[in-house]
């Protein structure tokens, strides 16, 4: 199928007040309604973020082992990520995460051997796209959001200046305030227009799990951090969304049974398709 590469909507309001119990939203705003690959997915990404990210093992890792159960097999595919806990957006240094020699310069293959991963290799760059995520709840948190638009702003700048494509994450709502749903998707995708960024719906993806199965619990006890299924499902996410296809059938499950595995990627898939208006 062919996807044009920003087509404007407003589709996410629907979505957003089916999935969310909370008081009617602000206007909706125009919605990001293209998958990355409109254009050729990443073949290396950084991921900038705080807890929500490496909890279980790490969702990059999570994502890394979808592709390898993929048809691409992983080939190519190299990740890095960076996260320090309880972080905001303004708590990274972006630009030094592309000084040369520095971040994702080097790994260690199968055999413990180091391969530095530029230069005469396939990869031009040392990264290609990069994942930013916000604070919890800094997007909407009255002192803070100002500060989420500055730095989603700034950030997407330098990455773009370096040759990388942005990328936001958009985060869920606490398990006791489902209000944050709604709240977050607005905010994330105002900022995904601003600067040319592509949103993964991870946290549209969350509500949408939890409307059609709250049993399977996404959420640790804080009612904040994800759980194993929680992770799944964000790497669920992201894989439908940068590579624009269903992960249901890849055979990886991150240890979880078979039947909520399958729900998750569904969910994954679902809501991918609807935030970006396919």
């Amino acid at each position: 199928m062919q996807r044009p590469h920003w087509l404007r909507t407003t589709a996410i309001v629907s979505m957003v007040f089916a999935l969310a119990s909370c008081a009617p939203m602000p206007p909706a705003p125009t919605t990001p309604a293209a998958s990355a690959s409109a254009n050729a997915a990443p073949q290396s990404m950084l991921w900038v973020g705080n807890s929500f990210f490496y909890y279980n093992n790490s969702m990059h890792g999570h994502v890394g082992q979808l592709l390898r159960a993929s048809a691409q097999g992983g080939r190519g595919w190299r990740q890095t990520s960076a996260t320090i806990s309880g972080s905001g957006l303004n708590w990274h240094d972006m630009e030094a995460h592309f000084k040369p020699g520095g971040m994702g310069s080097y790994s260690f293959n199968a055999k413990n051997e180091v391969v530095f991963n530029t230069g005469d290799r396939a990869l031009p760059k040392v990264f290609d796209a990069v994942l930013m995520m916000d604070c919890s709840q800094c997007p909407i948190h009255p002192q803070l959001k100002a500060l989420f638009h500055e730095f989603a702003k700034k950030h997407s700048d330098t990455v773009a200046r370096r040759g990388a494509k942005p990328i936001l994450f958009m985060t869920w709502a606490y398990q006791d305030m489902p209000e944050m749903t709604a709240q977050l998707a607005e905010q994330y995708t105002i900022a995904g227009n601003a600067n040319d960024a592509l949103v993964i719906p991870a946290g549209l993806a969350f509500a949408r799990s939890v409307a059609k199965s709250p049993g399977l619990n996404l959420y640790n006890a804080d009612k904040r951090h994800p759980t194993l299924a929680g992770s799944f499902l964000g790497a669920a996410t992201v894989y439908a969304a940068l590579y624009g296809k269903s992960p249901a059938g890849l055979k990886y499950r991150a240890e979880l049974d078979e039947t909520a595995a399958a729900f998750l990627k569904e969910m994954a898939w679902e809501t991918v398709r609807e935030y970006y208006g396919r």
